[in-house]
């Protein structure tokens, strides 16, 4: 039988940690690798999150599998949390979900960024394309 995308949305929500934004604030003061994949058009139209590291999605696995040749050491690690930041808390769930597969502790921002904004929690104008 064909799953739909609520289907596998839930699934993975059932896999990983889900913060509010007030709680992943709290996360990244705390240690916590704060990931944005939301693309640059978006951090270009909305701003960005200071501290945040960018992580574009189609790579993202590449660079936060600890086994990648072409992982990031400082955040590919299994003893960090890594908390996954799209615009809504959508595709940051199924992410999430996905770097558990690699033994991440992995969790995801609830509503994303336009809930980080409504939180008023820091942005900032976005800065630089940062190369993956």
């Amino acid at each position: 039988m064909a799953r739909t995308i609520d289907d596998l949305l839930a699934e993975a929500r059932s896999r990983i940690t889900r913060l509010d934004p007030l709680a992943a604030a709290k996360a990244l003061e705390a240690g916590a690798a704060l990931i944005d994949i939301r693309p640059e058009f978006q951090r270009r139209a909305d701003g960005e999150i200071p501290g945040a590291f960018v992580i574009d999605r189609n790579v993202l696995e590449w660079r936060l599998d600890p086994a990648s040749d072409h992982r990031l050491p400082e955040i590919a690690k299994r003893d960090r949390l890594i908390v996954v930041l799209c615009n809504e808390g959508y595709s940051s769930s199924l992410a999430a979900a996905t770097l558990r597969e690699f033994g991440l502790q992995a969790g995801d921002v609830i509503g994303g960024f336009c809930a980080w904004v409504a939180a008023e929690l820091p942005t900032r104008k976005f800065v630089t394309s940062t190369p993956d």
